[in-house]
């Protein structure tokens, strides 16, 4: 795979790249485990806006409750703790089709683009958990970093302007995801480099998909909201951060 031809446009969308600090410390052995377990959080939370987005804006009643119940093993691991490992079998359950309760142009584009994210989402989710049970490592419950809340703080507050934020929101976390797999590839074991270099087609064309959509919802030209978030999302990535995580900022002390 052509990765610098892959990257080229994920760097020219994000303000930033990620600091070789941030590195530094991602690639520490004894962070691993921290970064494995946020890195499935953060899998879980991806395929959830985008069942948020299916059950607030396009699916019927029956529908919405069908994307819930494909979530709830996977929350119910992390959020619950019980400790119900049959992801495949619920991921085998993704199939059935989500009816469309009203006629808006988009809604046939944003459910396909959702449901194949939120499938990839989750499959990635169960390799995550696949590479830390082959390493021994047990799943236990960490705090959220900053990331996610402060880019919501950029969403407008009325619509469609609320959901066109929301899917630029969502297209800079998966471009700072597929950057970062990128940049901490080159420092980790052949397992996990392999495994991280694996997710960036799909990471890459799950921000475009964002984008695409926020660009056919939106009933004016989306730069002016594009460079915005961009900028607040890159002031979260340089800015300094306590905690460690898959999209925290410049490691305290090291700014």
């Amino acid at each position: 795979m052509n990765y610098a031809a892959l990257l080229e446009p994920v760097h020219h969308f994000l303000t930033c790249r990620t600091s070789q600090a941030w590195i530094d410390e991602a690639r520490k052995p004894e962070n691993l485990t921290l970064l494995l377990t946020d890195h499935m959080v953060c899998e879980l939370k991806a395929a959830q806006t985008a069942a948020w987005l299916i059950r607030k804006y396009v699916a019927d009643q029956p529908s919405g409750d069908l994307i819930l119940a494909w979530l709830k093993p996977y929350e119910n691991f992390i959020f619950r703790e019980h400790h119900d490992t049959d992801f495949l079998n619920a991921h085998r359950g993704l199939t059935r089709s989500i009816i469309v309760r009203n006629e808006l142009p988009w809604a046939d584009d944003l459910v396909e683009k959702m449901v194949l994210l939120i499938k990839e989402e989750l499959h990635h989710f169960y390799q995550v958990w696949e590479i830390m049970q082959a390493r021994g490592i047990v799943y236990k419950k960490i705090t959220a970093s900053r990331y996610a809340k402060g880019l919501l703080r950029e969403v407008t507050t009325h619509e469609p302007d609320t959901l066109v934020d929301k899917l630029i929101c969502g297209a800079y976390i998966e471009a700072r995801s597929c950057e970062r797999f990128a940049s901490l590839a080159p420092f980790l074991d052949e397992e996990l480099q392999k495994f991280y270099l694996s997710l960036l087609r799909s990471e890459a064309r799950h921000y475009q998909d964002y984008l695409a959509l926020a660009a056919q919802i939106s009933p004016v030209d989306i730069a002016p909201r594009v460079k915005a978030i961009g900028e607040a999302e890159g002031r979260l990535i340089a800015e300094p951060d306590s905690e460690l995580r898959f999209h925290s900022g410049m490691p305290a002390g090291r700014e």
